[in-house]
């Protein structure tokens, strides 16, 4: 601590940081962690000559062990990926195409999401689970043995699914396990994942089978999956957070293989709804909108933002688009003429607390249900924006001009104020995305023809103004030298 504030510039300068994410795995247990085998037979057998390797950040210590374990298979030319633009659990298709990878091999915990530019492969970190632990947690948690419980897990722990299954199924009948469903086009089970949707039948059992967020389920005959209790294996954080709310009339439990302890989870439900209902509340009383895109590997996600587009000009509303990579407080305050703003993300990371920022962050669904009139807040809750597009199970066409002509107006339930549901004409066009067309008055003050160039006229302060012919021109004199903390001529002073 007292290097980092050292009054001395060069040796702050010369300061060197520890990047080590964590301590490297030994390499006699690289295969057993990595699947370095299979690894290198899918390689092999695509034939691929270029293969970007995808690691989250803590696992980037053992990438050149990897990567050097695999060249030495098969010949092919690998670039590691790290610092990822967005969520780590989502494939970085973006960056593989900049190097020329003809398919990504993607490490850790990841969100499933379907991406359909490049093959891929998961490789999933095996982490440990103390089964004797989990099976008398589970035990614990149920103790009526005809409960009907899914059990899901973090895909960390997929590999000891089948063992803890082994351990329950004798004395709890009704218990299921879900299965992984990776990718659209190559993946390490030769799997594929259809259109998006919630539930498929299957023609052998008549059991209604779920499809979602990667996962597959097959119910029990004449059992909602409302009746069911769902048993999680991982820590608590944004995949365990995704499954509450998707299935919020289900009750929830975990355990967490890091403690080895197991509780129920009393996060209420409800209130986390009411808190993303106010959101949606600050949509309908928003003027202007801000696009924000989380995503550039997931499957549709640019059908998903023309979509936002309409829905948000035929509610009368002005919308922006930002790509800004991930996202914190400093960056969104930047934009304080946007009221609130949509992130398009996988369905882990559209989540967001947006509790630090100064204007909320609402997710696809429930800026449809702010701005498409058709669309009703229900017990229905979809973090997966696939399912909203057109043929998706949960697509809801827009409100036509007759049926909005019957009540152009309604109260907020904040301000108190009526709010128009204005509603823009089917066909007309929909402003440019880039800079709008300002006018100016007589004054030099910004027309009100905007919606942000209002806010920026009402604005105390508008940015630098070149003042052409009005500043005078001196002569250029030598700056100070060193970094702000500590200059040289301030050293020498004192």
């Amino acid at each position: 601590m007292t290097e980092a504030f050292s009054s001395s510039a060069e040796a702050v300068l010369q300061r060197s940081v520890d990047g080590t994410a964590g301590k490297s795995a030994p390499l006699d247990s690289l295969e057993e962690l990595y699947q370095i085998r299979k690894t290198c037979d899918f390689i092999i057998q695509h034939q691929f000559r270029k293969v970007a390797l995808q690691f989250p950040d803590e696992l980037l210590v053992d990438s050149v062990s990897i990567s050097a374990a695999i060249e030495s298979e098969t010949q092919a030319k690998f670039f590691i990926l790290g610092d990822t633009s967005y969520g780590s659990c989502c494939v970085d298709k973006v960056a593989a195409e900049h190097v020329g990878a003809e398919c990504i091999i993607h490490y850790g915990r990841a969100c499933l999401s379907p991406s359909k530019r490049l093959p891929l492969m998961y490789i999933f970190e095996r982490r440990p689970v103390d089964l004797d632990k989990c099976n008398s947690a589970f035990r614990d948690l149920y103790p009526d043995k005809q409960s009907h419980v899914i059990v899901l897990y973090d895909v960390n722990y997929a590999h000891v699914i089948d063992e803890l299954l082994a351990l329950l199924m004798p004395d709890y009948p009704n218990v299921v396990a879900s299965t992984l469903v990776k990718g659209e086009q190559c993946d390490s089970h030769g799997q594929t994942e259809g259109h998006p949707s919630d539930s498929c039948q299957s023609n052998q059992d008549e059991s209604q089978v779920v499809c979602h967020f990667g996962r597959r389920f097959a119910l029990k005959p004449d059992v909602d999956i409302k009746d069911y209790g769902m048993f999680f294996i991982g820590q608590e954080g944004a995949t365990l957070r995704n499954f509450m709310m998707t299935w919020n009339r289900c009750s929830f439990s975990s355990f967490d293989p890091s403690t080895a302890t197991g509780q129920a989870q009393s996060v209420s439900i409800n209130r986390a709804l009411m808190k993303r209902y106010y959101a949606i509340e600050r949509a309908k009383d928003a003027n202007v909108v801000g696009i924000l895109v989380g995503t550039l590997g997931v499957a549709d996600y640019l059908s998903i933002i023309q979509q936002l587009k309409e829905t948000i000009h035929r509610a009368g509303k002005k919308s922006y688009m930002f790509a800004m990579g991930k996202l914190n407080v400093a960056k969104l305050a930047n934009f304080l003429e946007i009221d609130i703003f949509v992130l398009i993300a996988c369905p882990e990371n559209s989540l967001l607390d947006s509790s630090e920022f100064y204007k909320p962050v609402v997710t696809p669904f429930e800026m449809e249900v702010a701005c498409n009139r058709n669309r009703e807040w229900s017990e229905e809750y979809i973090t997966d924006f696939r399912l909203l597009l057109p043929g998706g199970k949960s697509h809801v066409p827009l409100a036509s001009e007759e049926e909005e002509e019957c009540d152009d107006t309604d109260m907020s339930l904040i301000t108190g104020a009526l709010r128009s549901r204005h509603l823009s004409p089917i066909g007309s066009a929909m402003p440019p995305t880039g800079s709008s067309v300002v006018l100016r008055n007589q004054a030099l003050t910004l027309a009100n023809t905007d919606p942000a160039a209002s806010f920026l006229a009402g604005r105390s302060w508008q940015g630098l103004e070149q003042k052409l012919g009005e500043t005078p021109v001196v002569k250029a004199v030598k700056g100070r030298k060193g970094i702000a903390i500590a200059y040289e001529e301030e050293g020498q002073s004192s």
